[in-house]
């Protein structure tokens, strides 16, 4: 493809050149390859970039589209979250606990996406274990914004959000159970979408909180978390988590139009309970004007206050992460970075009647979410109050000194995704999250695909 960037190309935009003969996923897979050299240094985006590997399924693909194979995630360089197991390919949670960990069979969403002929282009950079925090007394560096190096990407899936919105990756798979694919999106201007838990197996996910966590895609834009959302969704009988749902073509069901749409507001959040800043509240009407103009009927809506979701998303992922944890970090607790120490040691203290009443609390808080959805179709919010700090101002304890906007999707159990909702004066992206009732993840992903249609944010690119 000749004067043409493939780092500057999306998915969808991606499948149709190669659909047609007009890109070649070698071609394309060499490229990313050599942006992945001459940018990742100043980004440490990639604990581990899988080369030979890539190639060979970039080979493959152009192999299988010559005998006359279809599909839209065919010969497309990906990259995984570095919790996500790969057959063969080492797999460390960004740990020091596991830096020799080499596992013997693919997560299954790996293994949908390489059966449907994705290329894996390396594993990324995350916080140890998902945990949130940026560490520096970890064997690899946290991973720097791409729209301004000094800043933090957001986490735990920040090697994702920075290689997807640096075009080092036209996907990537992250997690969430806190909000660490959605924070990274916001932070870094992408898409990305957390899921209705049970519709994407965690089978070969290394847990944080079973009970929060989930698995999901980031991309550029949210008709390419459809795309991957395609062969991501789906039973897995071997994931006890896993639900079996009528199918849905998320790809498909996103171009359904906006007219009617009931959206709530939730403006007591962020002007109240977690106060944005001036350039956020701006972003916000802008986004609920724009909604409107696009024939939503756009109303405020209420919901608990934000602290009381993460006081219960707080204790559970203590709790269970401490419990996950506790016998290696009675034998190797220096191997641990400081954040993750002081971010899981308090779930030593969580006691057993703690812990379920904060699963109690949660029930009643997915049922009050539940009822909103009774009047509305989707939720609005912003992930953050404002956008990406500077690295160097990220504290140990972050989640814990003040709330996220983000877990309340977790808590509640409820598809969320983030898309980018504007910018900054001084050139920063702005997250715009949409929140939607259980199994309603195709309802979101219309919305923020429609609103990035009609915004014009996915033209504009970090300068690198």
């Amino acid at each position: 493809m000749k004067g043409s960037i493939p780092a500057a190309l999306t998915i969808a935009e991606a499948a149709r050149l190669i659909a047609a003969k007009k890109l070649s996923p070698v071609e394309l897979t060499r490229a990313l390859l050599a942006r992945i050299e001459a940018l990742d240094p100043k980004l440490n985006a990639f604990l581990l970039v899988t080369t030979k590997q890539a190639m060979a399924a970039a080979r493959a693909a152009e192999k299988a589209i010559a005998e006359g194979r279809k599909g839209r995630l065919l010969g497309i360089p990906l990259a995984y979250k570095d919790i996500y197991e790969t057959a063969g390919v080492r797999t460390t949670a960004h740990s020091r606990i596991l830096i020799d960990n080499v596992p013997k069979q693919d997560a299954e969403t790996v293994r949908r996406l390489g059966e449907a002929g994705a290329v894996m282009l390396g594993k990324l950079a995350t916080h140890e274990f998902a945990i949130g925090g940026p560490a520096t007394d970890l064997p690899w560096p946290p991973a720097h914004n791409p729209w301004d190096v000094r800043r933090f990407t957001g986490g735990s899936s920040s090697g994702s959000g920075a290689a997807v919105a640096a075009g080092l990756a036209l996907g990537a798979l992250g997690s969430d159970t806190g909000g660490s694919i959605r924070l990274p999106a916001a932070y870094c201007g992408i898409a990305g979408l957390k899921p209705t838990p049970g519709l994407v197996s965690r089978r070969g996910v290394i847990p944080l909180s079973p009970s929060l966590d989930t698995a999901g895609p980031m991309a550029w834009t949210a008709e390419d978390c459809a795309i991957l959302m395609d062969v991501l969704a789906g039973h897995d009988p071997l994931d006890p988590a896993s639900v079996a749902v009528p199918a849905v073509g998320y790809a498909r069901a996103i171009e359904a139009p906006l007219k009617g749409l009931r959206v709530g507001l939730l403006r007591r959040f962020y002007e109240h309970d977690v106060p944005a800043a001036p350039e956020t509240l701006q972003m916000m009407a802008n986004a609920a004007a724009l909604l409107k103009d696009l024939g939503c009927r756009v109303q405020d809506a209420t919901l608990p206050p934000v602290a009381d979701y993460n006081a219960v998303g707080r204790v559970l992922i203590s709790a269970e992460a401490y419990a996950l944890h506790e016998s290696t970090l009675k034998t190797r607790l220096s191997d641990y970075s400081r954040v993750f120490r002081i971010r899981v040691l308090a779930g030593a203290l969580v006691r057993a009647a703690d812990y379920i009443a904060a699963q109690r609390r949660r029930t009643d808080l997915i049922a009050a979410t539940a009822a909103v959805f009774g009047k509305f179709d989707v939720l609005i919010c912003t992930p953050t109050a404002d956008a990406a700090p500077l690295l160097s101002e990220q504290r140990p304890d972050e989640g814990f000194a003040r709330p996220f906007l983000t877990t309340v999707a977790n808590v509640a159990a409820v598809p969320s995704m983030v898309v980018c909702g504007g910018f900054t004066a001084a050139g920063l992206p702005l997250g715009l999250e949409v929140i939607g009732p259980a199994w309603g993840d195709a309802t979101v992903l219309r919305v923020g695909h429609h609103f990035e249609r009609a915004s014009g944010t996915r033209a504009r690119r970090p300068a690198l």
